[in-house]
């Protein structure tokens, strides 16, 4: 059977080592042992023991496939260099390695069970904390601060936003009520103003506010991790660090590479479903690719999004379309819920 090394698990790349394990020697490598629902991280952070619902080891969830824990150094045309010079050859690679985020909403090198004490720990220092600060009004923000302040109805929540509105690429009917729901749940917003500096318990911004906080969450910083193709594929990558695509999510000029996930250079919301549509196109053309066969365009779709605040409340969006309140909240339940019944 035909080679194929998947680099990352998140969505993109536990969907492709799944699907593909059967009709390949599929190797995955990933810097954790576990499947994690991102999504829903924001959630652990006010239920700690919610985590338990969320991720699932992958050797619970493939059957053939070999799995590596480490660390990708260095990609070349044909094989796979770790951080410990081991070298994994292959005929085909599918880069799903995602993308970086601040703590503790993502983390890279670290087993199961440790996760679960950093979240722990994350969730007792928010419970003795009486004042936060969330730097940030994007969908983590936004969701951040509805998960604390509906768990936590004493605490002071301050949201600092570069921006003029918060999640400014979203429909002005969803900014609009996220905004009034926030508000009405005590949550202060500073638009226009970016923390530049921290002193014991004091924030200041560069327009000189001063915040006093007995914890800071950076909800800002999204990168994508392709580091390891500097050396060999700089070329291939774009000014923000995304490898460049084809239409059929191949590298460019290399059709045995597939790419999927936050890490390509796609104009799309890097969420989760579109993370499983592209391994989808991915798995698909692969096979295509061995058996001689064409391989299928990937085309973009505006999908719908659902934005959670706190447990009971949320908004759908789909194009035009926006809806409120306890269904969407609902909804996003039921998503975490399907998505991870197909890894149990």
């Amino acid at each position: 059977m035909k080679r194929v090394v998947v680099i990352g698990s998140g969505f993109a790349g536990a969907y492709a080592a799944k699907h593909l394990e059967k009709d390949f020697n599929v190797t995955l490598i990933d810097s954790k042992d576990y499947f994690e629902f991102t999504p829903s991280i924001l959630r652990t952070i006010v239920e700690p023991f919610h985590m338990k619902k969320i991720q699932v080891l992958h050797n619970h969830y493939l059957r053939r496939a070999k799995i590596i824990m480490g660390c990708v150094h260095e990609l070349r045309e044909h094989e796979v260099i770790l951080r410990n010079k081991k070298k994994i050859p292959f005929d085909f690679v599918i880069i799903a390695s995602g993308s970086s985020y601040q703590l503790p909403i993502k983390e890279k090198e670290i087993v199961h069970a440790t996760r679960a004490a950093h979240l722990r720990d994350y969730a007792e220092h928010l419970a003795e904390s009486k004042k936060v600060v969330l730097i940030g009004g994007g969908l983590v923000g936004v969701e951040l601060a509805a998960e604390i302040a509906e768990h936590y109805l004493e605490k002071e929540i301050t949201i600092v936003h570069s921006r003029d509105t918060l999640i400014q690429r979203n429909h002005p009917k969803t900014i609009k009520y996220v905004t009034k729901f926030l508000g009405k749940h005590g949550v202060k917003i500073i638009f226009g103003e970016r923390v530049n500096k921290r002193k014991g318990n004091v924030v200041f911004t560069d327009h000189g506010s001063k915040i006093t906080t007995d914890m800071v969450i950076l909800c800002t910083g999204i990168k994508a991790n392709a580091e390891f193709m500097k050396k060999n594929f700089k070329k291939q990558l774009n000014e923000r660090n995304q490898i460049k695509v084809n239409r059929y999510l191949q590298v460019l000029e290399y059709d045995h590479m597939f790419v999927a996930g936050d890490v390509t250079d796609r104009r799309e919301e890097k969420t989760a479903q579109n993370a499983e549509k592209e391994a989808s196109s991915v798995v698909h053309n692969l096979k295509d690719f061995v058996a001689q066969q064409p391989l299928t365009e990937y085309v973009s779709h505006k999908r719908p999004m659902v934005i959670s605040l706190g447990k009971w409340h949320g908004v759908f969006e789909q194009n035009n379309v926006v809806f409120t309140g306890l269904l969407p909240g609902l909804l996003k339940s039921f998503i975490e819920w399907k998505s991870m019944r197909q890894y149990k």
